[in-house]
């Protein structure tokens, strides 16, 4: 019995499709994008976790170096500070993290934008008519979409400015409380000094610090750069990230 063109003979196996040359019937590629996108939010949503986990290891920095500083008198007001930077380190993880997540992220974007959106419209007609090019070269050679800076900025914004923000209050009020209330400015100087080191150099690491992060939350605005497959929907960023 002669095979359909299109489609090859196995030893016992009976024919198999040839998907070089076999025509792609439009059933057949819905099905295939809806398992891809299927696949693709199963993925976006197990960086999701890891970013949430990296978030809340945050949190518990943070209460722990609150309970440490203010449990005792004698504890160091700097202890504020080092938590501050075991909390920096957590954030590079966890913009390396968003960077991954963003990969899945703009594919599951791309085709609920347009493929999905199209559906429910009832209009068929692609915002983007190369989506699926960008998606097929992004799946043959994936890359990340979003810069490093990006991410840090994005990370920083959404969670850990307001943790910053919180033991930076933390640290001024346990320089003012501890041992006992400051009664003067000068006192409440005086008690940033960190052993031998004068107060104006802890002030001068603590300042540097957080001018640092207003730098980051500035510089790394995400900006469109043009169309292509290295910079899909980056305009999005610009609005901070949204719910997937």
């Amino acid at each position: 019995m002669p095979v359909a063109p299109g489609r090859r003979e196995v030893d016992g196996e009976g024919p198999l499709v040839d998907y070089e040359t076999e025509s792609l019937e439009r059933g057949s590629y819905i099905t295939a994008i809806v398992h891809l996108y299927r696949g693709e939010v199963a993925r976006a949503n197990s960086w999701r976790m890891r970013l949430d986990q990296t978030t809340n290891w945050a949190v518990f920095v943070t209460a722990s170096a609150l309970g440490f500083a203010f449990g005792s008198q004698e504890a160091a007001h700097f202890s504020l500070q080092f938590a501050n930077l075991l909390l920096f380190i957590l954030l590079w993880f966890e913009a390396r993290r968003f960077r991954f997540f963003d990969v899945w992220r703009a594919r599951v974007r791309m085709i609920e934008k347009n493929f999905f959106a199209p559906i429910l419209r009832r209009d068929l007609q692609s915002p983007e008519s190369d989506w699926a090019l960008l998606v097929a070269t992004d799946l043959a050679e994936p890359h990340f979409h979003v810069t490093r800076l990006q991410a840090l900025r994005l990370r920083l914004v959404r969670n850990y400015l307001p943790i910053y923000g919180i033991m930076l209050v933390a640290w001024l009020i346990k320089l003012d409380i501890h041992p006992q209330p400051a009664t003067s400015l000068h006192e409440f100087y005086q008690r940033m000094a960190l052993g031998a080191l004068p107060p104006w150099i802890s002030l001068s690491i603590v300042a540097s610090f957080y001018l640092l992060l207003l730098v980051v939350s500035f510089l790394g605005r995400a900006r469109r750069r043009g169309r292509g497959p290295d910079n899909w929907d980056i305009v999005e960023l610009v609005k901070e990230e949204a719910p997937l």
